[in-house]
């Protein structure tokens, strides 16, 4: 019965922690338009988007990540046998990608709350697909397990990343259309 609660927790941890990233890159998106933006429409967003993004990874980001990993590590401390399942070891190692990419947006995070801007509001755009990419590919493993052939979910997470940068372009495009009318 206890395992169900932690396995729980830990879902719901996970979920918020993805919310999280997912819209701390839509955040540096604004908080890079917004830069480029006349005074004062430049510094009212700018505070406002600052305000918005510290409190998005300091109360919820941040801490869903610690409680995910924290209830991940549990579970696996009541099941130590999912260690030597091949599915769980490519998980984990999603996971460690996944950690990577929350220490690469607190990166940019403190870059942009001290008025830093080194990416453009495009390359933001293509960087928050890595955790979309990493999601389905930590869903696919836990719910298919052993079922997954390693090669079609390879080849399955590439076309995946391809419909995901086509799609971006397409939606550009559109963006650069829709603004020059």
């Amino acid at each position: 019965m206890e395992y169900n609660y932690i396995k729980s927790l830990h879902l719901i941890f996970v979920i918020t922690w993805f919310a999280g990233l997912f819209y701390i890159v839509r955040l540096f998106v604004y908080q890079i338009e917004a830069f480029h933006k006349p005074e004062p429409e430049k510094s009212i967003l700018g505070a406002q988007l600052k305000l918005m993004a510290m409190r998005l990874w300091t109360i919820i980001t941040w801490p869903s990540m610690i409680l995910a990993l924290g209830f991940g590590i549990w579970v696996i401390a009541l099941r130590p046998f999912y260690l030597t399942d091949a599915w769980m070891q490519v998980k984990l190692g999603f996971v460690i990608a996944l950690i990577f990419y929350h220490f690469k947006c607190h990166s940019i995070y403190r870059q942009l709350q001290k008025g830093v801007v080194k990416h453009s509001s495009n390359f933001m755009r293509i960087f928050n697909e890595g955790a979309t990419i990493i999601l389905f590919a930590v869903v696919f493993l836990v719910i298919l397990k052993n079922a997954v052939n390693w090669i079609y979910g390879v080849v399955g997470i590439f076309a995946f990343s391809v419909l995901l940068m086509l799609g971006y372009r397409l939606y550009k495009r559109i963006r650069e259309r829709n603004n020059q009318n």
